[in-house]
């Protein structure tokens, strides 16, 4: 459920009344991710977030999973949701407007259908020219070694941080969720021809320093490096001529998201992925890590650990110890630039 986490956490675009989870129902959403209440309930099903939330309009696919399908279980809520009139926002690869019964519920009920992952026509991409090197702003790009590691909310915060400081801070979204929470540059990466991903980047780059001109883009990452399953990064590093990379890290997963099935699927070390930025001529500003799956009585450990193969690059267990790091090494990269 990371989309919901993250609309959980904080959106511009939505104001969520309640998450629809049968598992965790009767909690508080804030609690159950962070440790602090939100004041969004937890819901059973869906009748109970239009008791819980008459006023809501919107019911937005909470789900990102393997491959973007919609089940048969998320289909009948969906189904629900299109005949009580309330407009359908998804992130998934199987659009919903593509089902046509769906579809024809909704038009009955005057609801609307937004597949968030529907992309423009080939003939209305763009293709890389190299106009991002005229770019003013730095840009940093938020990179991780595995896939729903916590990459996009280490950009928003940190966006959020280095905003609050005087340094003009624009976050370029590169998945689903990025547009949900609002973001306003940005592209869907998973969803475009390969062909056109580094000139749809270069077109919300340019397109943001064209309007609101900032000091720092933070661009949003996508996969992992050498994930077998979404290998990415280097579009990112390269097409979008960044200066640096934050490296966000879970130190409790031996094996990629998906695949711990594989022995060949095991996530490199940290000091390997500095290693391999590196050859790509960009500098690791720091280190994130994500202490999920790790037990309260080895964090000490682990992030020592962590520090050690991490070498000078800074290593920040970001809830634990917060952005004050991360915004400092930022700002101090483009200093040097």
């Amino acid at each position: 459920g990371k989309v919901a986490h993250g609309l959980v956490r904080g959106t511009e675009r939505f104001a969520v009344r309640a998450v629809v989870d049968h598992a965790l129902a009767g909690r508080d959403a804030g609690e159950v991710l962070d440790g602090t209440r939100a004041g969004i309930p937890l819901v059973a099903s869906i009748a109970d977030a239009r008791r819980r939330a008459p006023e809501a309009t919107v019911a937005v696919v909470g789900q990102a999973p393997h491959g973007g399908r919609v089940t048969p279980a998320l289909r009948a809520l969906l189904m629900e949701c299109a005949a009580a009139g309330l407009d359908l926002v998804s992130g998934l690869h199987d659009h919903l407007g593509d089902d046509t019964e769906l579809a024809a519920l909704a038009a009955a009920s005057g609801a609307r259908i937004t597949d968030v992952r529907k992309t423009a026509p080939a003939r209305d991409l763009r293709f890389w020219d190299g106009s991002v090197h005229a770019v003013r702003a730095a840009r940093i790009a938020v990179l991780g070694t595995d896939c729903a590691i916590g990459k996009r909310t280490t950009s928003r915060m940190l966006t959020h941080e280095l905003n609050v400081r005087g340094t003009t801070t624009e976050m370029i979204y590169t998945g689903q969720t990025g547009w949900m929470q609002g973001g306003r540059y940005g592209i869907i990466f998973d969803s475009l021809i390969s062909d056109f991903i580094a000139g749809e980047l270069e077109r919300a780059l340019v397109s943001c320093a064209a309007d609101i001109d900032p000091d720092v883009m933070i661009i949003e990452g996508q996969g992992a490096l050498r994930h077998p399953a979404g290998p990415c990064g280097a579009t990112l590093m390269l097409s979008a001529a960044v200066s640096g990379v934050i490296l966000q890290h879970a130190p409790g997963r031996s094996h990629y998201d998906g695949l711990e099935h594989l022995d060949a699927a095991r996530i490199p070390g940290l000091a390997s992925e500095i290693e391999l930025i590196g050859h790509y001529g960009v500098p690791v500003l720091a280190v994130v890590l994500n202490l999920s799956g790790v037990a309260p009585s080895d964090i000490e450990r682990v992030v020592a650990e962590c520090r050690a193969e991490s070498g000078d690059v800074p290593v920040v267990a970001l809830f634990e110890e917060g952005i004050d790091v991360l915004a400092d090494v930022v700002i101090e990269s483009t200093r040097r630039r």
